[in-house]
């Protein structure tokens, strides 16, 4: 199965300790989000866990539990932008973020990292020249350490309007022009562009509209067939296979203006005083009304000789 960190949060930037004592004890627990005792309840074992799936802006503070990691598939998506403090306050400055991405990738091979330069808006301070140049120089730097950038627009969510009311959507034109020139430009420095959930406009010049975390890039990462089960959808727009995913909202501390996974950014820091790292949970702990759900796993890899089994990560 496939377990993912990072739709609600990013775990690697904050809660490393608290991930790390999860793999140690092979167990973690999630609260539904729509209904605070219903609690699933994981397994965190590479017998019935074939890939973990990381988003992150700041992976460093996993590398000091990377030998935790060593039995799992993994798949890291680094999330490098050109933006100021103005727009992501806690975000540790962008060069040491190149470099770290450059480690992580020496850690896990090329085919289990990519770069996401997203969401992509426009402002007076943040121009079309402006993503331009910053895109290029970024890429310069990642060449070799990444086959794979994903792009997206902003999308303006109630909770995005709410916390960045002066943030204004980009236009149909707007997202072609600087689409195809940034194709362009990764390409040069050896990555294919992944559009995310931005239709197939792209694909006329060279993206990959396919889908950013699918199925084959897991496959490819580890180097085996999944059997996946059936999934719906996250968005129908969105080709990802997401599920399973172990974080929790309102608790990323990055605090990004643009951010879909906090609702209310007053409630982060309550959230983040509540967080236990010795905890089964990324937030609290077992309370009295709880109901538990162990959650049924099992290995989806195609234990059947394919072309995928001989094809190991670089």
């Amino acid at each position: 199965m496939i377990i993912n960190t990072g739709q609600r949060t990013d775990i690697p930037a904050f809660y490393a300790e608290w991930f790390a004592n999860r793999l140690r004890e092979g167990v973690v627990c999630v609260r539904n989000p729509f209904d605070h005792h219903q609690v699933s309840r994981y397994r965190l074992d590479p017998e019935v866990v074939d890939v973990i799936g990381f988003c992150t802006k700041n992976p460093a503070p996993m590398f000091p539990y990377m030998d935790l990691l060593a039995d799992y598939g993994q798949y890291w998506f680094v999330t490098i932008t050109p933006y100021g403090r103005d727009i992501e306050p806690a975000v540790p400055d962008k060069h040491q973020l190149l470099s770290d991405f450059c480690r992580l990738s020496e850690m896990v091979g090329i085919r289990s990292i990519g770069w996401r330069y997203d969401p992509i808006f426009l402002s007076d301070r943040y121009t079309k020249e402006y993503h331009l140049k910053a895109f290029h120089q970024m890429a310069e730097k990642l060449e070799g350490y990444t086959q794979t950038v994903v792009i997206s627009f902003i999308d303006l969510y109630q909770k995005v309007k709410r916390n960045f009311p002066e943030v204004k959507e980009v236009s149909g034109a707007e997202k072609l022009e600087l689409g195809q020139a940034i194709i362009q430009i990764a390409a040069q420095h050896g990555m294919t562009v992944k559009p995310c959930a931005e239709g197939d406009e792209l694909e006329a010049y060279g993206a990959d509209c396919s889908g950013c975390m699918t199925v084959p890039v897991y496959e490819k990462s580890i180097g085996k067939r999944l059997l996946v089960p059936n999934r719906k959808l996250n968005r129908p727009e969105c080709a990802c296979y997401i599920a399973c995913d172990i974080g929790a909202y309102d608790t990323c501390r990055h605090l990004c203006r643009y951010c879909y996974a906090n609702n209310d950014t007053s409630l982060v820091a309550a959230n983040s005083r509540l967080h236990d790292p010795k905890s089964p949970f990324l937030i609290g702990n077992y309370e009295p009304e709880d109901r538990i759900h162990d959650v049924p796993q099992e290995s989806w890899i195609d234990r059947q000789m394919t072309l995928f089994d001989i094809m190991k990560p670089d």
